[in-house]
């Protein structure tokens, strides 16, 4: 297995533009291309927009959403993946010809669609309906999955996937600067934005504090760690919508050390090399090893009631 070169972005996304948004994603994949990366990833619904989501009718949703991979959305990106040499990963609404509907999140090159994931505590819009299935598949010799923000936060789903081979996680989000009963969290104003230029500081103090960088470092390592994964985080800069989001996108290595990391208010992208040695070598390996699954197998496989305790804020 060879070294691996990925990028991960972060963009300022444009609500239901998908031309607009496909047309960033092809920017950015080509310059990170010509500077050597393998593969790029992109946020959660970064071909769609997410936020604005909260607010659609069944049928404007059905509308917004595509068939996978038959839809303009997914061809145009093998398009560009094909163009400018790369893997590429990057989000939408899917729904099937029934009209279901789902938050997907695709992996394409330039044989076509590699890997297709549904995330599986959807919430953002309350027609999407969840997946339910893991999926792992192959990128130039290594293993890779995908899971898409909250379900990053069931710990669960992080060890099953690794369990099932996964040794490169592609975790796209929308996420951090919104309210939450966590100590800290809350709305990033989006004058600070506004006036980034002017003040970048005070914007800087509100991205790294407890509503944005500083909560992600509580958990987001540890995943990488635990698990012996390299970990690529994507997160939009910028408005979501009515939401400000604060990127950090980063590639983080089963040691959980932040390899590299968008630091700028900008559209851009950070690119590391993968080794496989470190997989071998994380400590997290090693706990796999050392799992004892007949002491709660049965725990972990209990029966409970399901609650998902989200609230959106409008």
């Amino acid at each position: 297995m060879d070294n691996l070169r990925i990028a991960t972005a972060q963009f300022e996304n444009k609500s239901a533009d998908k031309e607009y948004n496909l047309g960033v994603i092809d920017r950015l994949s080509k310059k990170a291309a010509d500077e050597g990366a393998d593969i790029i990833a992109f946020h959660e619904c970064s071909i769609t927009g997410y936020t604005f989501a909260r607010n659609l009718s069944r049928e404007q949703m059905i509308n917004i959403a595509e068939i996978i991979p038959n839809g303009e959305s997914t061809q145009k990106l093998i398009e560009i993946a094909t163009r400018n040499k790369i893997t590429i990963l990057a989000g939408l609404f899917e729904k099937e010809t029934n009209d279901d509907l789902y938050k997907a999140y695709i992996c394409v090159d330039k044989d076509g669609i590699k890997a297709k994931y549904r995330k599986i505590h959807p919430f953002i819009n309350r027609y999407l309906k969840p997946g339910n299935e893991y999926v792992v598949f192959d990128i130039k010799g290594w293993k890779c999955s995908i899971l898409i923000c909250y379900d990053n936060n069931i710990i669960e789903n992080v060890r099953a996937t690794t369990l099932l081979g996964a040794e490169v996680i592609f975790m796209p989000h929308v996420t951090m600067c919104t309210p939450s009963t966590r100590p800290g969290a809350g709305f990033v104003d989006k004058k600070l934005w506004e006036n980034r230029v002017n003040d970048p500081t005070s914007l800087r103090i509100e991205f790294d504090g407890l509503k944005g960088r500083a909560w992600l470092m509580k958990w987001l390592p540890a995943r990488a760690y635990d698990n012996g994964i390299y970990v690529v985080f994507s997160n939009p800069i910028g408005m979501d919508d009515d939401q400000l989001k604060n990127g950090c996108s980063m590639i983080i290595d089963p040691f959980g050390d932040i390899l590299a990391e968008c630091k700028n208010f900008d559209d851009e992208y950070v690119i590391s090399t993968i080794i496989p040695s470190k997989i071998i070598d994380s400590g997290g390996n090693r706990y796999k090893q050392a799992r004892k699954p007949e002491l709660y197998k049965n725990i972990l496989g209990m029966d409970h009631e399901s609650i998902q305790n989200v609230v959106w804020m409008k």
